[in-house]
């Protein structure tokens, strides 16, 4: 029975590790302006800075295919390294989890990319505790993911199931996937509420941003509007000697959101 728990182990750890890759990498964090005070508390400078962090699209990538690897290597290999590699990974996330519940419960764990969003509760800690204690338990498992799939036991069955009804019970995530499925999928871009921290997130990330970055002469913009599905933000900028206006259009679309940038002359001022 013990080796049966441990081998579930190992499968859960994949599935789990798969899943969490799966949705950071396809489903985007809503943008929302991070409040600098929590129940009247300064935010600490380094849980801010933390946060910014891991709500940025190159970390959230790069966490998602590390966890796609060492999900991927439970299935094939029995190898300790792999086990203890994530072993430390979600025990590092249970500290993140537990820092993010007691200092940014607003800020969300992020464990499964925009779908865990929402605050930090404490089945949101309790999950991570709990998967960290299947991967102790999964360092004496002696075959890999693979070999557990190709004669699946009924105790691995009945321990996998009853492993993955927990699971659901303690992920608010679900609950944010149905959710998600209710909005209608044909909002128009120009009914869409799009917040100005996405707009900036998207605009910076964009190639007319990178084309015209070293042109800018202040990060602060001139003037800021919304017309339609599109938001416009201009910026003071020197091009060949001039001073100029560099106009981005910026898609308030839910995805696939573009960003077009045009350059405009200020007309002289008339001499008194």
């Amino acid at each position: 029975m013990m080796t049966a728990f441990q081998n579930t182990q190992v499968l859960l750890l994949a599935a789990v590790l798969l899943a969490a890759c799966l949705a950071k990498l396809t489903v985007r964090e809503r943008a929302a302006d991070a409040p600098d005070h929590v129940h009247g508390v300064p935010v600490p400078a380094g849980l801010a800075r933390l946060t910014a962090v891991r709500r940025s699209r190159g970390m959230t990538v790069g966490l998602g295919l590390g966890e796609g690897v060492l999900g991927l290597a439970l299935l094939v290999t029995s190898h300790l390294s792999v086990r203890l590699a994530t072993t430390i990974a979600f025990a590092a996330a249970t500290w993140v989890v537990g820092e993010l519940r007691v200092h940014r419960p607003d800020a969300g764990c992020g464990c499964f990319g925009g779908l865990s969003g929402k605050r930090v509760g404490r089945r949101s800690v309790l999950r991570a505790v709990l998967f960290t204690g299947a991967g102790i338990a999964s360092l004496g498992a002696p075959l890999a993911g693979v070999d557990v799939l190709r004669d699946v036991q009924v105790q691995v069955g009945l321990v996998f199931a009853m492993e993955v009804a927990l699971l659901a019970v303690l992920s608010p995530e679900l609950a944010e996937l149905l959710e998600r499925r209710r909005m209608p999928a044909d909002l128009p871009c120009e009914r869409r509420r799009s917040p100005m921290a996405e707009t900036y997130a998207t605009l910076y990330e964009s190639e007319a941003w990178a084309a015209h970055e070293n042109a800018i002469a202040s990060a602060v913009p001139l003037d800021v509007w919304r017309e339609g599905g599109w938001r416009f933000v201009a910026f003071a900028a020197r091009v060949d000697d001039r001073d100029v206006e560099v106009v981005f259009a910026v898609s308030t679309a839910e995805r696939d959101r573009t960003v077009r940038s045009a350059i405009a002359v200020p007309e002289p001022s008339a001499t008194v």
